[in-house]
């Protein structure tokens, strides 16, 4: 059995404790809050009495921005590895600060699930395999900031290093039906934000942010994904490329489902598909998650194996950081109405 601790109890800590309590051989062992509460795990006043008491094989950061980084540093200073929520500290000092303490550890991991989601993770598979060529722009437009970089890299294939940055912002009106988890209730269209920005990341593979003020919950914005190939690209779940010479095929990944009409066993997702391969299967088929669920699980179960001497590490410390300061150029690129180039930095690599 593996055990961690969750140290904050907002509304992301519980995604972890509710994760594990599905998950055989890693269970939640408490988690550190401030104030006294009633939680469904052990509670501590402080890391030191939750690894006095429960003896955690590994901590996950669900604190504010500027609290993460006191709480990773505490942390690796007791020589526990850490899953640190995104993003691991808040601005460009803090992030050089960071990787000063506690980069050379090795300890530390970040909390970046996004292509562990069933349909992130397929059409990844679909890109990793060659059926566009060689990817050289990835558009997104459905999440923010550092989840979104981490997208655009993971499609790319491309490391940490020197980018540039172009950005710009629009204002027009938009209904905000949706907050978190809950409707607004409110149906006046208020002005939204829109940020566009490229970032370049060399040998002529780039991408495209764009990204509406509340998209990640706003319904009436749609999600958008566009990986552009040689040979071909992806879009959302629709593929076109080139097959054979004078030979276009188009497609689709499709995602099948149970519970649907006279399927009694249940709504899950059981896997996705593309002309007849299967590019992910639902490890947890039987829990009916929700894709968030299923991608902070399988994030979980990674970091889990990782500690154990298993498995590789789910996603370090540099690459967090990295994905959070791409995102730092594009609002410095959107405050100075400049390009931004970045430069060389000490977790590049």
């Amino acid at each position: 059995m593996t055990t961690f601790a969750v140290v904050g109890a907002g509304w992301r800590a519980g995604f972890f404790w509710r994760a594990a309590a599905g998950l055989d051989g890693l269970d939640c062992v408490g988690a550190v809050v401030r104030t006294p509460r009633e939680l469904p795990v052990p509670t501590f006043g402080t890391l030191q009495e939750c690894l006095s008491a429960a003896r955690p094989d590994f901590v996950v950061t669900s604190t504010p921005w500027p609290v993460t980084p006191e709480v990773i540093r505490e942390a690796v200073g007791h020589g526990l590895p850490v899953l640190a929520e995104t993003p691991p500290a808040p601005d460009l000092e803090g992030l050089r600060a960071l990787w000063s303490d506690v980069g050379e550890s090795g300890l530390v991991q970040v909390a970046e699930q996004y292509l562990l989601m069933p349909s992130h993770a397929a059409r990844l598979a679909l890109v990793r395999s060659g059926a566009i060529g060689t990817p050289g722009q990835v558009q997104v437009s459905s999440t923010h900031q550092y989840h979104a970089v981490s997208m655009m890299r993971g499609f790319l294939g491309v490391g940490r290093g020197p980018v540039t940055v172009r950005a710009t912002r629009t204002t027009a009106p938009l209904v905000d039906p949706l907050v978190r988890d809950a409707w607004s209730g409110d149906d006046t269209a208020h002005d939204a934000g829109t940020v566009l920005a490229t970032v370049d990341f060399g040998d002529g593979r780039s991408g495209l942010y764009d990204f509406t003020d509340n998209q990640w919950h706003n319904q009436l914005r749609f999600r958008r994904l566009l990986v552009r190939g040689s040979h071909g690209e992806l879009m959302d779940d629709e593929v076109v490329r080139l097959a054979a010479p004078e030979t276009i095929l188009r497609s689709r990944i499709t995602r099948y489902t149970s519970g649907r009409d006279l399927d009694l066993d249940g709504f899950d997702t059981e896997h996705l598909s593309w002309e007849g391969q299967v590019l992910y299967r639902n490890p947890y088929r039987g829990r009916r998650w929700m894709d968030e669920e299923i991608a902070i699980a399988t994030l979980l179960e990674q970091t889990a194996a990782w500690v154990r001497g298993e498995g590789e590490p789910p996603y370090p410390l540099a690459d967090g950081i990295f994905d959070h300061r791409v995102a730092l150029a594009v609002e410095e690129a959107l405050a100075t109405d400049r390009t931004v180039r970045t430069g060389a930095e000490p977790w590049d690599g």
